[in-house]
């Protein structure tokens, strides 16, 4: 009996005059099936359908600008600043998570304030049970790709990622930890715990309870599983904790904050009248 797993997953789902990947397809199902659920939130709430393509549209922009330029400066700035205009070869890869979430930040800010005209937190305490669902995804994809795998292990789901010319340079003949499902998993608890929390217990009546509660499931997940995964960058080899360590440490500050913030302040009223606002004309 094999004490480990072997890995030769084709990420390519379709491949005749359309390509498609299975990284692809999991992005896809994360916005369609977060989009619903944002939807279902929205209605629950009385708040007007028009936002919710305004939303989406400012959230995409936010996730894919902030992510790549999440990679460009926090992992490679050295190359990209001799080759700006290589910024815009995102057809290339190179995206960062945290640079991502800064973009959906600063992407939500702008929504609330030039569309929603509310707090930031009644969005922010939405869109996150979403985005956990679509990391989870994400995360899987990876998986597909055989990509952002872990250190070497002789546990007995280790897997050999032989599709992966970076596996083959440095673990060949070893079995890694699959992160990639380590985090999968980890997302989907979350995501299961802030619906449970939305709609079991009306956490969104305290602003700011899911998006800390959030925060702190997605980056300190990301904290400790990066004890074990391989460095992004070669410069992260002489350092105590790696970039998205460090880059995750002010989210989860954040996080408690936000939690300290929302359970200390009263519980807000709501309707909750089951149906879409009326427009006005």
């Amino acid at each position: 009996m094999l004490n480990y797993i072997i890995w030769d997953f084709d990420p390519v789902l379709i491949d005749s005059f359309i390509s498609l990947r299975w990284y692809s397809l999991m992005f896809l199902i994360g916005f369609l099936v977060g989009y619903k659920i944002v939807e279902k939130m929205f209605k629950h709430e009385g708040a007007p359908e028009k936002w919710l393509g305004s939303l989406l549209l400012w959230v995409m922009i936010g996730t894919i600008v902030g992510a790549r330029l999440g990679h460009v400066f926090f992992y490679a700035w050295d190359y990209y600043s001799q080759h700006p205009i290589e910024i815009l070869y995102t057809w290339e890869g190179g995206l960062a998570s945290h640079g991502g979430a800064i973009g959906v930040i600063l992407a939500v800010l702008a929504f609330s304030k030039f569309t929603a005209k509310r707090n930031a937190l009644w969005t922010f305490d939405k869109l996150v049970v979403a985005i956990a669902l679509v990391g989870g995804l994400i995360r899987l994809g990876n998986l597909f790709n055989s990509e952002i795998f872990g250190h070497a292990t002789d546990l007995p789901w280790g897997f050999m990622f032989v599709n992966s010319p970076e596996w083959h340079d440095m673990y060949a003949g070893q079995a890694c930890h699959p992160t990639q499902i380590y985090e999968a998993l980890c997302y989907f608890a979350l995501f299961a715990l802030l619906m449970w929390m939305y709609w079991k217990k009306d956490a969104q009546t305290r602003p700011g309870l899911l998006f800390g509660t959030f925060l702190i499931g997605t980056f300190l997940t990301r904290f400790l599983i990066e004890f074990i995964k391989n460095d992004q960058v070669d410069f992260e080899a002489t350092m105590a904790l790696n970039m998205g360590q460090w880059l995750s440490i002010p989210f989860v500050l954040a996080g408690i904050g936000l939690i300290i913030y929302a359970m200390r302040r009263p519980a807000i009223h709501i309707d909750f009248p089951n149906r879409f606002a009326d427009e006005k004309k």
